[in-house]
């Protein structure tokens, strides 16, 4: 999305299961900045992956659905 400043304003959050000690690497979102979902994996934090608000509810929604099912 743009320089490094811009991404230091991100406040990334894990799901409630991945905030215990015991989980391994969860991935994480920051929904802070207005328009702006942004998504990064907890062991690799450099690497920020953003899209629209609208975009993170096709991805949601999708995910939902059972689209991106890894067990089908």
């Amino acid at each position: 999305m743009g320089t490094m400043a811009e991404r230091r304003e991100f406040e990334f959050v894990g799901a409630a299961a991945c905030r215990d000690k015991k989980v391994g690497n969860c991935p994480q979102v920051a929904v802070n900045v207005p328009g702006v979902v942004a998504l990064r994996d907890g062991e690799r934090p450099e690497a920020i992956v953003t899209m629209t608000a609208d975009a993170w509810t096709t991805l949601t929604d999708a995910v939902k659905a059972g689209e991106f099912d890894l067990s089908a």
